[in-house]
């Protein structure tokens, strides 16, 4: 007779595994706005550079009382300690006094171009950026990376939008229309419509990334095959539309990983993390 040991049940990070770990701090923030959330920290390796740089983007739903920027105080540490800069953004969710449609998105865009205008203050290499957004803000970094292909008549259009070389979405949201007709995602399907304004015409337009396809940037979703926040389907379902829109989108599945690992250093699911911004930083530049 032989006797079988039951398979261990997978259990994801929490929140609280990650928060409770040291914090280090950036080494500056500057001020894009009036709102205490119109801010962004910049975090600089050791040396005079020129410093290669991630521009970050943090999720919660595009809600101000779930997550700002701090959330990815962890992983911008350790970027800094491989000698990679960090912008790490942050902008008004849906539940601030001028969040929503267009003040959240209005928000990140000012925001990234503030890259641009601080570089050589930081001493930043913009030469390629690579824009890294997890759960919402790899929606927000997959945007920012398309908004040279928002429609013309949108209030968000600017004429030289920050140019990102490589986006690297970390369980993102990318689809909002899917993402409004999923009521089995972590945000809820209520915030969507808070988020793009249903008083438009067509909410949409400017503001769901597969809209604006193909807007030439390569791009990498990073997901874990059991995230229970974000289904595994938005992820698959948008590189396929990707994909045959033209775009050159990829998908990097980690086993045995939820949601909180993506942006947890010295998981499975950070190190695919760090290896994909490696490789999109150290390729040549094309502009």
């Amino acid at each position: 007779m032989t006797s079988t040991t039951p398979a261990t049940a997978f259990a994801p990070l929490t929140w609280d595994d990650l928060t409770s770990r040291a914090r280090e701090k950036p080494d500056a923030t500057i001020a894009y706005g009036d709102d205490t959330m119109q801010k962004v920290d910049v975090w600089l390796p050791a040396g005079s550079g020129p410093h290669p740089v991630v521009l970050m983007v943090h999720g919660g739903c595009w809600q101000t009382k779930i997550a700002d920027r701090s959330i990815m105080d962890w992983i911008a540490a350790d970027l800094r300690h491989d000698g990679i800069a960090v912008w790490n953004i942050d902008y008004r969710g849906v539940d601030r006094s001028g969040g929503g449609y267009p003040g959240t998105f209005a928000d990140a865009a000012k925001a990234s171009d503030q890259l641009a205008a601080n570089a050589a203050k930081y001493n930043l290499d913009i030469k390629r950026i690579v824009a890294v957004g997890h759960s919402a803000g790899g929606h927000l970094a997959l945007w920012l990376a398309g908004r040279s292909k928002l429609p013309a008549d949108s209030p968000l259009r600017t004429a030289s939008p920050l140019k990102i070389d490589h986006v690297i979405s970390l369980g993102g949201l990318p689809d909002l229309e899917a993402t409004a007709a999923s009521p089995d995602n972590g945000c809820g399907t209520e915030v969507v419509a808070k988020l793009v304004g249903t008083d438009r015409r067509d909410p949409y337009a400017d503001t769901s990334v597969p809209r604006l396809l193909p807007f030439g940037t390569p791009q990498t979703l990073v997901n874990g095959r059991e995230d229970r926040i974000i289904p595994y389907r938005m992820a698959t379902d948008y590189v396929a539309r990707a994909t045959r829109a033209g775009d050159r989108a990829r998908l990097v599945t980690v086993p045995a990983t939820g949601h909180v690992e993506l942006v947890t250093p010295g998981t499975a699911a950070w190190t695919k993390a760090k290896e994909a911004i490696r490789g999109a930083l150290s390729a040549a530049p094309d502009r």
